[in-house]
């Protein structure tokens, strides 16, 4: 049964301060003005071998006002629920934006803030799917479930420690703006983690393994009883996946064809197409921080983003994904659209200023703001590669290489600021001959620029190889946001890519 918006949320005066504040942006003159209401809970729990280190439970609720006014952005936000409240931060946002517009003026710049147009959405509510809300479950069974299952991967041979986690939110937001758009919306996510580490006692040597099971826009139903996951299996392989990487040789730096799995996949999705497709980041915006892309706009509908099996779209609608949303924040209609097409470069993430600059009819809904507090940015929607609807399974993948590597699950990562050269490696390796696995690697890492290895793929998996990854902390913006987003990918099959040894790379 579909989850109703929580009546605790609905008791703000959510209507009361929009109406003041709107209406006060509309006696100052403003082109366009909107108002955001948030509560966001943000819950999470850490155990040390199998016992609480650790816990934090907080609230942020407050209210922002955003306006074009004169041509320039303005921004003010505040936590005191009173109509008179709202209409002073209404004030406010457009004093800012007169002190925007002088300082753009005595710059000599002409460029003025205009939004790409959008259908009104009134009185619209949006709920996230999942079944079981995880702040209604008590905090002794979120920590009791943790414990056992550390005890379990504790009481097997090998295994020195034993860090657990789970982190959950809980968001509600109201919208309101001056065309006659409302939408009341709720969100639950939540990442559940396990590490298991091993220490050999004779040499002080040690290595580590985190399950694989990626964060979900999902409720508690997702450890329990809905089977998405096998928890289960994965905590029993995973003292026995330790105890051999723990004895793997050292991989040889080489080129290798490499078979990489969805777990890990996704960080390279995210890192190299992700932040690569944002305009604003390829425009030069975000150049002073997160920096720039080398898929710039004159590129778009001829840059040879990778093989013709590539086909990568943004998706603010994926059923559980972590960017998925009915609304975004600035009244915009989640949506569905190609990025890469058949290997090209076809599209970009737009919010409605950066749409309407390059000349878009509308904007795909990327505009998003992590509190109360934060002004909506342009961030990232759910970024996915799609399977091959004819492809192999992951083994198929496998049996077409003579000499690889098979490549499981995330871990760091490094990638400059065009998002063009990168490094990542893993948590598992595994040695490919003749198209069986032939035991673990360690000490890997694959090396190459974006172009290059997405021009690699020669194959890409079947949907029954497909994985909705993701994190929790994608950064962007100053001050700092943070966003959770997913990522969709099958296993793929790449040639000839450059295989780094890191103990070596390291000097060690």
């Amino acid at each position: 049964m579909p989850h109703q918006i929580d009546p605790a949320f609905l008791a703000y005066p959510l209507r009361r301060l929009a109406d003041a504040a709107l209406t006060r942006t509309r006696e100052l003159g403003s082109e366009h003005a909107d108002f955001r209401f948030e509560r966001v809970r943000s819950a999470s729990w850490r155990l040390r071998d199998a016992k609480p280190s650790g816990s934090s439970d907080t609230t942020d609720v407050g209210f922002a006002v955003r306006v074009v006014h004169g041509g320039a952005w303005g921004f003010a936000s505040g936590v005191d629920l009173t109509p008179d409240a709202a209409a002073r931060v209404a004030e406010q946002a457009v004093a800012m934006a007169r002190l925007s517009a002088g300082v753009i003026a005595a710059a000599g710049s002409d460029e003025r803030v205009e939004l790409a147009g959008e259908p009104v959405h009134a009185d619209a509510t949006w709920v996230s799917s999942y079944e079981v809300d995880p702040f209604d479950v008590p905090d002794a069974e979120k920590t009791a479930l943790l414990a056992g299952w550390s005890e379990r991967l504790l009481a097997a041979e090998g295994v020195s420690h034993v860090d657990a986690s789970l982190m959950t939110v809980h968001e509600n937001k109201f919208y309101a703006d001056t065309a006659g758009t409302s939408t009341t919306q709720q969100r639950v996510r939540l990442h559940p983690s396990l590490t298991a580490v091993s220490v050999d006692p004779r040499t002080g040597e040690f290595d580590s393994m985190r399950t694989l099971a990626p964060p979900v826009g999902r409720g508690w139903e997702y450890l329990t009883t809905d089977r998405t996951w096998d928890w289960d299996r994965e905590l029993a392989e995973i003292p026995e996946l330790l105890a051999e990487k723990m004895r793997a040789p050292s991989v040889e730096a080489g080129r290798y064809d490499v078979v990489v799995d969805p777990s890990n996949l996704w960080l390279t999705i995210h890192e190299s197409i992700g932040h690569a497709t944002e305009l604003d980041r390829a425009l030069g915006y975000e150049a002073a921080y997160a920096g720039t892309s080398f898929a710039t706009f004159d590129k778009l509908g001829t840059l040879a983003y990778g093989s013709r099996l590539m086909n990568v779209t943004g998706d603010r609608t994926a059923e559980h994904g972590l960017a998925t949303i009915g609304y975004d924040d600035e009244g915009v209609a989640g949506q569905s659209w190609d990025l890469v097409k058949d290997g090209t470069l076809v599209g970009y993430q737009l919010d409605r200023r950066i749409a309407r600059l390059q000349g878009f009819e509308r904007s795909n809904g990327c505009a998003y703001a992590d509190s109360p507090g934060h002004v909506p940015v342009q961030r990232m929607a759910n970024v996915s590669l799609q399977p091959d609807p004819e492809g192999p399974s992951t083994r198929g993948l496998i049996e077409g290489v003579e000499r690889g590597v098979y490549i499981v699950g995330d871990r760091s990562w490094s990638i400059d600021m065009q998002r063009y050269n990168f490094q990542f490696t893993g948590q598992r390796f595994f040695r490919i001959e003749n198209g069986r696995l032939a035991g673990q690697l360690k000490d890997v890492a694959y090396q190459a620029s974006t172009t290059d290895f997405w021009g690699s793929m020669e194959a890409v998996g079947g949907p029954g190889t497909y994985v909705l990854g993701g994190a929790f902390n994608c950064g962007k913006a100053q001050p700092g946001q943070v966003a959770a987003v997913s990522h969709g990918c099958p296993s793929a099959l790449f040639r000839g890519v450059n295989i780094l040894n890191t103990a070596q790379e390291a000097g060690r």
